[in-house]
């Protein structure tokens, strides 16, 4: 999304407008761009953005056989050709769809594939709902949604039982949740309350991003547009300093459920980690003197022993990024001095020794996350309370779950799916068929809090989806509500930064199928409702 000047105009609408003009989409990886042994979501999503569903998964299978010339034996299955073939275990386009078996020339290519444990699910029925580009959403004040089937939303769980439920919307607030017959007959009466009828509604909480450059990068290739980079260990600055609010980048985070980000300055030219102070700010702000516009100025204190970026000209190797990183910490909790700007990074240092902001280290690496652990061990003993660390990242993470509980340190995964990109992803969890889960299984398993962020912005649009996957691939072990707690509520008690507010979104449809569509988001006093 938005990576080049070119891609500047795009719309995920693209195969949809392609299809509709006479032309045939195909959706490739670009692998590693994206992860090719995921390539059929592509073709999930071009169908939840209004590509008929034959075609979205053609788009896949057997379009792309016919453009290479190759249509006369791939593609399809029929007599004929090549005997190769996949079967699924839920429809290939639904949400966390794995591979129960594969065939390539007839010959099965999986002695022991791993099999998710999965309710029976019918094929999807295709929605011509769908299909229809939906219009820019309406800010409104006074709304009511019917048709709601299910509340997911605060401390309920509530599916509605003989008839739906209604959410009524008041001056931009939830007012009613339920029959809200009284509301309603009220708002009909004074005329002030548009209605918007769902089929399958859901309510839930708006979604919010961590760990991107969401307000401080618009057009990824474009250093106009950019913060721009520090200079490895060698400079320190806030997020918040840098925000550029009201892009495009952030008005398609906000209309994709993401009413929140949590973004802090990148270290190097090649953006992949943080260094600084990570600020809190709403995605539908205009500037930061918008009331609430910065829900929080510095919410934690980022570094990294990610291992392509901590090896610099000022830390030129792991070890030397480790010693660094331990020095400034043990100095922070043993030094009596007091800086006299409270806004430096000895400054933020202390309150991190304190106890008072969290330290948040990108790395993947076990390797690397072991000597984290073994940093907050060894400041633990001279300061003056436990650090509060946050891995982000966390490819191989799930190699130390036992020991990230123990320490009650929190993990952010991002990506969620790693695919091993990089040498210290390569003991990564990739999913079924291949392994017996992924490292968010372990961690859950293991008692650690855990949540999903982004690594690059473009994932902003995914993480309801990475949300649904989690469920739906979870073998019963989440809940709907605690699979969308990932992209909320759990990074909120990761960071220790209080609740995650009012922001709602309303759903026809469930968020957990691909199917499901935000009719409106809600967030500082005005829900956003596409009609």
């Amino acid at each position: 999304m938005y990576y080049k000047t070119e891609a500047y105009l795009g719309t995920p609408f693209a195969g949809k407008i392609l299809h509709d003009n006479g032309l045939v989409p195909i959706y490739v990886s670009d692998n590693p761009v994206l992860n090719a042994q995921h390539l059929v979501l592509e073709a999930a999503k071009a169908y939840r953005y209004g590509l008929p569903y034959h075609v979205a998964l053609a788009a896949v299978t057997s379009a792309p056989a016919f453009y290479m010339g190759l249509g006369n034996r791939l593609g399809k299955i029929k007599p004929g050709f090549d005997g190769d073939v996949v079967v699924w275990d839920s429809d290939p386009l639904q949400f966390g769809a794995a591979p129960v078996q594969v065939w390539i020339d007839g010959t099965a290519q999986f002695d022991d594939p791993v099999e998710l444990d999965k309710p029976v699910s019918n094929p999807i029925v295709p929605d011509p709902k769908l299909e229809e580009i939906p219009n820019d959403p309406v800010p409104m004040k006074d709304v009511i949604f019917t048709g709601v089937s299910r509340i997911l939303y605060k401390d309920a769980d509530q599916v509605a039982s003989k008839e739906p439920l209604a959410v009524v919307v008041t001056k931009g607030k939830i007012t009613c949740i339920g029959t809200c017959a009284t509301d309603i007959q009220s708002a009909s009466t004074a005329g002030t309350h548009s209605t918007i009828h769902l089929q399958n509604g859901h309510l839930t909480h708006a979604f919010t991003a961590f760990g991107g450059l969401l307000g401080l990068m618009e057009i990824d290739q474009e250093a106009s547009t950019s913060n721009g980079p520090d200079a490895g260990y060698n400079s320190f600055s806030r997020g918040v300093d840098g925000l550029a609010l009201d892009t495009k980048k952030l008005r398609a985070a906000h209309r994709s459920g993401v009413t929140r980000a949590i973004s802090a300055p990148k270290a190097s030219s090649a953006g992949i980690s943080r260094l600084g102070t990570s600020a809190g700010f709403r995605t539908a702000a205009t500037t930061v003197l918008d009331e609430d516009a910065v829900w929080q100025d510095d919410i934690a204190v980022h570094y990294s022993l990610e291992i392509f970026e901590a090896k610099n000209p000022i830390t030129p190797s792991m070890s030397a990024a480790v010693g660094a990183l331990r020095a400034k910490l043990l100095g922070a909790a043993t030094s009596n001095s007091t800086s006299t700007d409270p806004l430096s990074e000895a400054a933020f240092l202390r309150k991190v020794v304190n106890g008072a902001m969290p330290l948040v280290i990108h790395v993947h690496s076990a390797d690397f996350i072991a000597a984290a652990l073994k940093i907050k061990a060894a400041v633990d003993e001279v300061a003056s309370s436990p650090i509060r660390l946050v891995i982000h990242g966390g490819a191989e993470s799930h190699i130390l779950a036992a020991e990230l509980a123990a320490a009650d340190v929190g993990v952010i995964l991002s990506p969620f799916l790693s695919y091993r990109l990089s040498w210290d992803e390569r003991r990564a969890l990739t999913g079924a068929p291949l392994t017996n889960g992924t490292a968010l299984d372990r961690l859950v398993a293991a008692g650690v809090k855990v949540g999903i962020g982004i690594e690059e912005d473009w994932l902003v649009r995914q993480l309801g989806i990475d949300a649904a996957i989690a469920f739906r691939n979870g073998s019963g072990k989440l809940s709907i509500k605690e699979a969308l707690a990932l992209v909320d509520a759990n990074l909120y008690e990761i960071l220790d930064v209080g609740e995650t507010g009012e922001d709602f979104l309303v759903w026809d449809g469930s968020p957990m199928d691909v199917s499901g569509q935000i009719r409106g988001v809600g967030s500082a006093g005005v829900v956003d409702v596409v009609v």
